[in-house]
């Protein structure tokens, strides 16, 4: 008995929790995207969580403790139904609602269909229900603003004023129509200039930033000398002074020698700020190489150099990548010494560049969008081309070598 009333009031929580996450988020982004505006009524969620906990309770009793996929698909299209009554609702939008009673009735199966029940204690049970919609309800809430991002970039002004809250994506519209904002960007406000300069100071601030601490990190890694510590151990003491504290005397100095609203003066400030974790990064991995690896190679009487192209680099392709991509995202999206030393705007780097446009009054918010989106993608394209090489284990790469 005691177990049959842990199960039904564990239902009943885990629906209303699930449902509540439903109406919060259902709320947040305006109910436009899969449901009517104010499907969602908080005063009677408690009562729809009840309702539904005794519906599935019942039949998991009636069919002696195995509710079949069909029994689901039943229920769910009948609370599906039941908890939209009286509200205007497409085809479209009630496949979605139903889709998430399906998942979430499989979910239940999933503990209640178990051999015993007693096996899956309720504490643990409903803590990493918690856990699962907590990564829900937060990776929502980190992934909408680019979603709503990329939605206002593919409307038009007046779609925009007027409704302003319809997140929906515009199907309906041509392909010209669909991309109008990115063409305008591209044609009209020089975007493809912008993202020269800001690709051509990301790559060298890599190609510096590792030129300096490949090295520096194996030294302060491997060899021993004096202060070797206190060097490793305060690599990071540039990230305690604020960019800002630098801007006025780097502004004062670049502006003296004439280098000044060019992109070379962000070729020397970006490496300069991007070594230090660099190197940080850099020297922990290669601290973890088994140091047998490369007294191997000395003794078979290869040189320190040889040891670090051919044991040590190879084997340290994980880390170099991703301090690598690191880089050149700091270096991409940085604005602060940009917009002090960028006054011309045929050296603008992207930042740069859409901060003058959102200066301007006139400039559609699509247009803004646009470019915030053109902005996020070549990032995200690095990451996921390279993610299977950042991570590496080092086991592996050890047996290959």
């Amino acid at each position: 008995m005691t177990n049959n009333i842990y199960q039904f009031f564990f239902i009943y929580l885990y629906s209303i929790i699930t449902l509540f996450l439903l109406a919060v988020i259902g709320d947040f982004v305006s109910i436009s995207i899969f449901l009517s505006k104010n499907i969602f009524i908080y005063k009677n969620i408690f009562l729809y969580c009840f309702l539904y906990a005794i519906c599935f309770f019942a039949i998991r009793i009636i069919i002696t403790n195995q509710v079949s996929n069909i029994f689901i698909f039943i229920i769910s299209l009948a609370l599906s139904y039941f908890f939209l009554i009286n509200k205007e609702i497409n085809a479209y939008q009630l496949l979605i609602i139903l889709s998430v009673f399906i998942a979430f009735n499989l979910l239940l199966q999933k503990y209640f269909t178990a051999k015993n029940f007693s096996n899956f204690l309720f504490e643990v049970s409903f803590l990493k229900f918690l856990k699962t919609n907590s990564l829900i309800f937060f990776s929502f809430i980190i992934i909408f603003p680019f979603y709503l991002m990329f939605v206002s970039s593919l409307k038009s002004q007046m779609v925009l004023l007027q409704n302003p809250t319809d997140l929906s994506i515009p199907f309906f519209y041509s392909i010209s129509d669909f991309f109008s904002s990115y063409i305008a960007v591209i044609t009209q406000y020089n975007f493809l200039n912008f993202a020269l300069n800001s690709t051509i100071v990301s790559f060298v601030t890599v190609f510096v930033s590792l030129f300096f601490s490949i090295p520096g990190a194996y030294a302060v890694a491997r060899l021993r000398f004096a202060g070797r510590s206190k060097i490793s151990s305060s690599i990071l003491i540039i990230y305690m002074v604020p960019a800002i504290v630098l801007v006025i005397p780097l502004y004062v100095i670049f502006s003296q020698l004439g280098f000044r609203n060019s992109l070379f003066s962000l070729m020397i400030v970006y490496p300069a700020t991007t070594i230090p974790v660099a190197l940080y990064m850099l020297q922990g991995y290669f601290k973890g190489i088994p140091y047998e690896l490369e007294e191997s190679a000395l003794i078979d009487g290869c040189s320190r150099i040889g040891v670090i192209l051919r044991i040590t680099l190879p084997l340290s392709v994980p880390a170099i990548l991703s301090v690598s991509l690191y880089v050149f995202m700091i270096a991409w999206n940085e604005f602060l010494f940009a917009f002090m030393f960028l006054d011309n705007q045929e050296y603008f780097t992207i930042p740069r560049g859409l901060y003058t446009q959102l200066d301007d009054q006139e400039v559609p918010r699509q247009y803004l969008m646009a470019g915030s989106v053109m902005i996020t993608v070549p990032v995200l394209l690095l990451f996921f081309i390279f993610e299977r090489y950042l991570v590496g284990g080092l086991t592996a790469g050890s047996v290959k070598g």
